[in-house]
């Protein structure tokens, strides 16, 4: 068993004074005690700890491409003319440049209060689209990554088919993606046992609806589920008006509304971005139980819109946050984010905090945790018995948060700290992984992440 004292940390229901942590050598918490002495032989963090932070949708190689998109390439910059960059990107990678990426993104995570990654994994063959001889190549290296890096893993393999509504062939810069449904149930039973082996959750992510028919769709659903009945399934969903008046189009329904008439939409279920939802797709989606899988930074990058989150809130729905393409990498800095887009569309302030908790920092880091760890399939909801220990130790010491209360800690930590990190250390399983707010593996993760999207950028036609 291993101890540790916080002074303050933040529990599921909320902060609480003088906490004893203890796990088992697996990195499972067997006790929290509250209003305990410390004991003597026991070492007492350096500030407020908070939970680690879940991040519910990356997609690891674009940290490479982060900042490359910033300009004007077409009369009216969007979403799709971004995409056409992406799949020139894409089509450069190989197996090393994608671990390299990987690897460096998931120390940056680390480093910035993430403690597990549901990673929406959909580059899949060679760059001419042929299948690798290790079918699982490009997989396998971002399990690798994980694993050097220390990072808690949810891997969703991803199944694309079509290129529009009502089957439309792909496009050649989706070539890289394609899969049958037999070969992606064929791909998830080669991983599953490789996931197990690492502490990972293998799930799935039907890419949207626009990208798999809705035989597939069912199929795939299915074969995941007798792998694993618990395991989790990812979407893209609504996250462009122009998906939302095509899905229109081609089934007489918005996509919110067709995924719940014709899916098991449940609590396994996380629904990433559901950017454009009616009225009454909001109330059904949030009772089907399935969590928002929140891209603040992202959404704001590409011009996706604002969630309502008044609409989601009000219908009990659970929610969380991803970095989605990585042009920001920082948990708190998600939650501000988020926050300050519904003060933009509500011109109120202070719009997530609940009555349980008027603190906003608070309210959104514990509403986070919970949907993250729902989202990803992993006990990895806080600080409780049970849970595995992964948890953020915030510098008592920075600037932005010294001499403060350990709730306004945290708030400034979200609000007020993003110059300079307030992250001291992180644990995830009980492994300290960042130590006076630097990774162990810091300079060689960096240096091969700018090494590949050098080599990627060299590459580039």
């Amino acid at each position: 068993m291993t101890r540790l004292f916080a002074t303050d940390a933040l529990l599921p229901g909320g902060w609480a004074r003088d906490v004893l942590l203890q796990w088992d050598d697996t990195g499972r918490l067997t006790a929290v005690q509250v209003g305990m002495v410390r004991p003597g032989d026991v070492d007492a963090t350096a500030g407020p700890v908070i939970p680690g932070t879940p991040n519910l949708h990356s997609h690891a190689f674009q940290r490479g491409m982060a900042g490359l998109t910033e300009y004007r390439g077409a009369a009216q910059d969007s979403f799709w003319s971004w995409r056409t960059l992406m799949y020139r990107f894409a089509g450069r990678l190989d197996p090393a440049l994608l671990e390299a990426i990987a690897f460096g993104l998931y120390v940056e995570m680390l480093e910035a209060g993430y403690t597990s990654v549901c990673e929406f994994h959909y580059v899949h063959h060679d760059r001419g689209g042929a299948p690798y001889a290790d079918d699982a190549e490009l997989a396998l290296a971002l399990l690798r990554a994980a694993q050097r890096a220390g990072i808690g893993l949810t891997l969703l393999p991803v199944l694309y088919q079509t290129s529009g509504f009502g089957g439309k062939p792909p496009g050649e810069g989706q070539r890289r993606f394609i899969r049958s449904t037999d070969n992606m149930l064929r791909l998830l039973e080669r991983l599953h046992p490789l996931c197990a082996a690492q502490g990972a959750r293998l799930g799935l992510a039907p890419h949207s609806l626009r990208a798999v028919p809705p035989d597939a769709l069912r199929e795939a659903v299915a074969g995941l589920h007798a792998l694993g009945a618990t395991a989790p399934v990812h979407i893209h969903i609504a996250e462009q008006t122009q998906e939302v008046d095509d899905c229109i189009a081609w089934s007489g329904q918005r996509p919110v509304a067709w995924l719940l008439d014709h899916a098991p939409v449940d609590a396994r279920w996380c629904l990433v971005h559901a950017t454009h939802m009616d009225a009454d797709e909001y109330r059904r989606a949030a009772a089907s139980g399935a969590v928002a899988g929140l891209c603040p930074s992202t959404e704001a990058n590409l011009g996706d819109g604002l969630f309502d989150w008044p609409a989601w809130q009000a219908a009990g729905g659970a929610w969380g946050v991803g970095s989605d393409s990585h042009a920001c990498v920082n948990a708190a800095e998600e939650l501000m984010l988020l926050e300050y887009g519904q003060r933009l569309a509500t011109r109120r302030r202070n719009v997530m905090a609940t009555p349980a908790q008027p603190q906003v920092a608070t309210a959104m880091t514990l509403a986070a945790v919970a949907g993250g760890a729902q989202a990803a399939g992993r006990p990895v909801a806080g600080l409780a018995v049970g849970q595995q220990a992964d948890f953020v130790t915030l510098d008592a010491q920075h600037p932005a948060l010294a001499g403060l209360p350990a709730a306004e800690m945290l708030s400034a930590h979200v609000f007020a700290s993003h110059r300079t990190s307030a992250v001291s250390a992180v644990h995830v399983a009980g492994q300290a992984r960042v130590r006076a707010a630097r990774h162990a593996a810091h300079q060689d993760a960096t240096r091969g992440l700018v090494a590949a999207r050098t080599q990627l950028l060299k590459d580039s036609p």
